[in-house]
């Protein structure tokens, strides 16, 4: 120290000054950052209502429809009823003539009064022998069961004839073509003259009931154990879209289509007026929610990667991968499930940066 010259011992206090600050400040900072780089923002899981407003494209289809088709071959003799009109239960649609059946139920008819003559005369022919054989004997044995045998022959041959004559009767009957219920003709695909039968593609008339109208909904697979506010919902209609109607539920189908995932539910609109018409489609409102408290969070605390989704939970200190499934979506809130309680401290903003294990220091907001 004696050989160094007063500047550079100014000079060496200096640096060494300037060292000793710099490494102060640093420590500082590095202590700053570890008490502060873990705090999170967290709340307390709890149960609460949840309901959401959801709008689904619908469909009107008649109450009954039926396409009605000949179930005999023949040609249309008339035909009674256009497009448009109301019909009555019963009412009588079509006629079809058909020469062929009508000369198969005559000879049908005739074959079944000579099996009830011949079934008659054998019948008179076995009581008389068989009278006849009380007398020990007047009549062998063998002629008698021979008399027995051709009665019994003839009754299956008249009952035979009979069940025929039954089928021709039912198939005569096809010839006249009814209403199997009250409603209007919608589609009108034949004339007189024409040949109708069971080859025929077309129907050739199509009724329908439309004095009450079937809203279909089909509500996506999410909601479909969610449970409307009212078993009345609205809807309105592309050529009235300033107006609104309402329908009441009917059923639900109790099965997810496997097309597009979503379940039936039927709702009944009384069209007295028909101020509606079948075909159109729909655009039904309704809100739904779950007959219980739900677990309801943020849509940040659920962190989505390719594999699962999951949000994350305090335990003892550290962070927990816990898995979730989503269910209703209310834009703000979401609907969870899985292996949670209330309770239970869930960050804020869950991300997949935030590995399970991480120690974390939350502030619960509320």
């Amino acid at each position: 120290m004696k050989n160094l010259s007063l500047p550079l011992i100014v000079i060496i206090v200096i640096v060494t000054n300037f060292l000793l600050v710099s490494c102060h400040q640093k420590e500082k900072t590095q202590v700053t950052k570890a008490s502060t780089q873990d705090t999170l923002g967290a709340f307390i899981l709890q149960k609460q209502p949840i309901s959401k407003q959801l709008s689904f494209p619908a469909e009107l289809t008649p109450l009954e429809r039926a396409e009605i088709f000949a179930k005999v071959s023949g040609y249309l003799k008339s035909i009674k009823v256009d497009i448009g009109d109301k019909v009555q239960q019963g009412q009588v649609l079509a006629i079809i003539e058909a020469p062929e059946m009508l000369a198969n139920y005559a000879q049908a008819s005739a074959d079944v009064q000579f099996a009830n003559s011949k079934y008659i005369a054998s019948l008179d022919a076995f009581t008389r022998v068989d009278n006849a054989a009380k007398v020990t004997g007047t009549i062998a044995t063998s002629e008698l069961e021979k008399n027995r045998h051709q009665m019994l022959a003839d009754k299956a041959a008249y009952d035979a004839a009979n069940a025929k004559l039954s089928a021709y009767a039912e198939l005569k009957a096809y010839l006249i073509i009814k209403a199997p219920f009250n409603g209007t003709i919608t589609q009108r695909n034949a004339d007189v003259g024409t040949l109708v039968g069971t080859a025929n593609n077309k129907p050739i008339l199509v009724i329908e009931n439309t004095a009450s109208l079937r809203l279909k909904v089909p509500v996506q697979e999410a909601y479909s154990t969610a449970t409307p506010d009212s078993s009345v919902i609205s809807f309105t209609v592309d050529a009235q879209p300033d107006k609104k109607y309402y329908a009441k539920l009917s059923r639900k189908a109790g099965a997810i289509t496997k097309d597009n995932r979503t379940e039936i539910w039927e709702f009944i609109y009384k069209n007295d007026q028909q101020a509606l018409k079948s075909g159109m489609y729909a655009n039904a409102t309704m809100k739904l929610g779950r007959s219980g408290a739900s677990f309801v969070v943020a849509p940040s605390a659920i962190a989505t990667t390719l594999e699962k989704k999951f949000v994350i939970r305090l335990n003892d200190g550290k962070a927990e991968w816990v898995d979730a499934r989503s269910g209703l979506n209310t834009g703000d809130k979401i609907e969870i499930f899985g292996n949670l309680e209330a309770g239970d401290t869930l960050l804020l903003k869950a991300t997949d940066e935030i590995k399970a294990g991480t120690n974390l220091i939350v502030k619960i907001k509320k």
